[in-house]
């Protein structure tokens, strides 16, 4: 299935292109105009913009060494991080999270983790400082970029500047003292009209942090990753561009997880084509074809189980994917249309080995007994979809967008457990998934835009809901069985929303404000719930003695606002507020959704010129009593902390930053956190986030 997606995709494209070659094309002889791969185009335009969507950026400015691309979400409003560690970070926006947001690379490009515990998450696969910005459509408001529940988050590296001729670098370190950390990076790039290389290589070697009360906290990785990436312009409407990516994690430290990761490869290669100005009708047509592979090894030898069951899990994920679209208008020039085909083919394997070395009395075995389990049972799933979405320019200041998508998802596994074939009667299973959109945006008050949207997402589900098989890879020490036979989670979102910018006057240059209001209706959620007809299979006689099985709920829903406010005074000073609230519930058990953030409020105040820049960020946690008891959550209290950042460009060549984080030492746990797990020294108690720490940067460009 994923060759017959490969070979689709290649012929579509080249039908295209070969089209194309009967036409006479006129070549600029002198220089070429760099075309631009295709993003989520997040670019402040009325017109092109998607509905409710977002950009950060500026991540050179927050002087901050994230550890992976999880950290670059944690001043973006609505966000939050699931942390397991250091290393294992997964975002969350709005109550949704692992394969309800779609996170994907450079408009499409995506890893699936390998580990059932997700120690290896899509944001560990790429080094922060090649992110230029995160674009973000923050519902199932378009369905242009693969099966969209919860979001769309667009990951886009950084691209050569059109105007940078010639041979040029840049080259940073950093460090931080909390867990005597430090990054090195270098970044390379040769471009003239016709062709263009990028290439970069990074080290990162992260130690244990200690939080407020100087508790080290078990979270210490390293990590190698280097990427090239290469353009070619045929001509000034014509792009092929190429990216190959490998990351090499190792010794990493995961403190809310049973096992360690000895090693986390992964292996990246991607493929995009555009071709512009087609024609009267057809005007763009768009192409992508990328492979992923992650490779991942993890272990319990430094863990306290050690000494009674030496386990090792080797594991691997592949990914297999592509998309083709065109942009075309009919004679109407009231009417654009986006149409186009996707896949994504994910296949995961692998097996974990036991060793047992005491007996149930604990008494050292004469001959150690080996196990070997299934994790994966080697199991697939594979989506190909087909889409239209098209936008209606009623006026200059109002832009109507529609969009229909079809997706049939096909999963099967094949190398069951006997117990597992026991309990299901496994086949292959086919499902159709139909998700839609509606959109008004109006121009209002010249500099004010609101947007009003409903969206229909669908997410079948994923590989660990279907498949696992009496592993531990929730937030509980409960073993959890999947379910082959679930119904595709639907996500009925409406959202009204208003933001603009004002000039001011009397010692105010402007005040920009941003507000929206959502509420999802959801159906067929997916939640692992406790079945006391079955027993645990590994370590029978310890608590929890029930698994949990995946199942679906009929009634659940969640709504939430986010408000933002900034006043740009004179002199380059700035005051900005924000806030993201959230309520979830569900019904069929009498809670909380799982891993709903609490309100989160967040104060700036700063100072940027050219030449250097200060900000404060003071942030305000609610505390979280609004929980989900089955899930194994407990209630959090509320926290504060204040952030502190500077930077300055002494040279033009040189940027210098330096930050405080959290710096009154505060002791605190975010709501999301999971607990310690099989550590020596800790209860199961959720991880403690970092105490006070100083940040070090460096960069310089050639």
């Amino acid at each position: 299935m994923r060759i017959y997606y490969s070979i689709l995709l290649f012929s579509l494209l080249s039908f295209v292109s070969f089209s194309q070659e009967k036409k006479e094309i006129i070549k600029d002889t002198t220089t070429l105009e760099r075309i631009q791969l295709d993003e989520i185009k997040i670019t402040g335009n009325f017109q092109t913009d998607p509905v409710h969507s977002s950009v950060s950026n500026k991540y050179a400015e927050k002087i901050v060494q994230p550890k992976n691309v999880a950290d670059l979400f944690n001043d973006i409003n609505g966000f939050s991080t699931i942390k397991r560690g250091s290393y294992a970070i997964d975002p969350s926006f709005r109550a949704a999270q692992y394969e309800q947001l779609n996170i994907q690379y450079d408009g499409g490009t995506k890893v699936m983790h390998a580990c059932p515990n997700r120690m290896d998450p899509i944001t560990t696969h790429i080094i922060p400082e090649e992110v230029s910005k995160i674009e973000i459509i923050k519902g199932p408001y378009t369905v242009r970029y693969g099966a969209t529940f919860g979001g769309v988050v667009n990951l886009v590296t950084q691209k050569p500047d059109a105007e940078d001729y010639g041979f040029q670098g840049k080259t940073s370190v950093g460090y931080e003292t909390n867990g005597n950390s430090y990054i090195t990076m270098l970044q390379l790039q040769q471009i003239n009209s016709k062709y263009d290389a990028v290439g970069n290589v990074s080290y990162r070697n992260f130690g244990n942090y200690k939080d407020g009360n100087e508790m080290e906290i078990p979270s210490s990785f390293r990590s190698v990753d280097y990427g090239i990436k290469l353009g070619y312009n045929f001509n000034k409407n014509e792009r092929l561009q190429a990216h190959w990516r490998q990351s090499f994690g190792r010794d990493i430290l995961h403190a809310g997880l049973p096992m360690d990761t000895d090693y986390d490869d992964s292996s990246i290669i991607s493929l995009d084509y555009k071709l512009a100005d087609i024609g009267d009708v057809f005007k763009t047509m768009t192409a992508k074809l990328y492979y992923s592979y992650v490779d991942h090894l993890m272990s319990n030898y430094s863990r306290p189980t050690f000494k009674m069951t030496e386990a090792t899990s080797l594991v691997n994920a592949t990914t297999v994917g592509g998309k083709l679209e065109i942009e075309w208008q009919p004679t109407n020039k009231e009417f654009k249309f986006y149409s186009g085909i996707d896949g994504l083919a994910v296949s995961r394997d692998g097996g974990r080995t036991r060793i047992v070395k005491l007996n149930m009395m604990g008494m050292p075995l004469p001959n150690p007994i080996t196990f070997n389990d299934k994790v994966w049972q080697d199991s697939y799933i594979n989506d190909f979809g087909v889409f239209t979405e098209a936008k209606w320019f009623v006026n200059p200041s109002s832009i109507i967008t529609t969009g229909i998508r079809y997706d049939m998802v096909t999963s099967d596994i094949n190398d069951p457990e006997a117990d597992f074939d026991a309990m299901y009667d496994l086949k292959k299973r086919t499902e159709h998934n139909i998700s839609a959109t509606v959109s008004y945006k109006k121009l209002i008050l010249d500099n004010s835009v609101l947007e009003i949207a409903y969206g229909r997402g669908v997410r079948s589900a994923d590989m660990l809901e279907r498949f696992i098989n009496h592993f531990t890879v929730g937030q509980d020490s409960h073993e959890y069985i999947g379910n082959p036979n679930l119904d595709a989670e639907i996500n009925n979102q409406f959202e009204i929303g208003l933001k603009g910018y004002h000039n001011l006057n009397n010692g105010f240059k402007g005040f920009s404000s941003a507000s929206s209001v959502y509420y999802s209706f959801l159906k067929n959620s997916i939640v692992a719930i406790v079945d006391k007809n079955l027993t645990r299979k590994y370590s029978p006689t310890q608590d929890p003695v029930h698994p949990k099985v995946f199942q679906n709920i009929n009634d659940a829903y969640k709504t939430g606002f986010e408000l933002m406010a900034q006043v740009d005074f004179v002199n380059d000073i700035f005051f900005k507020t924000e806030l993201a609230y959230i309520y979830s519930k569900n019904k069929d058990l009498n809670e909380s959704l799982p891993l709903t953030p609490p309100l989160t409020t967040r104060f700036f105040l700063g100072l940027e010129k050219e030449k250097y820049w200060i900000n404060a960020q003071y942030n305000l946690i609610s505390k979280q009593d609004n929980i989900a008891e089955s899930y194994g959550e407990t209630l959090t209290k509320g926290y504060q902390t204040l952030d502190l950042r500077l930077g300055a460009k002494p040279f033009n060549n040189v940027t210098l930053g330096m930050a405080i984080l959290n710096v009154f030492d505060k002791t605190y746990h975010n709501h999301l956190n999971f607990s310690f797990t099989n550590q020596a020294d800790f209860g199961r108690v959720p991880i403690t986030d970092p105490g006070r720490n100083l940040t070090l940067f460096l960069q310089y460009k050639f």
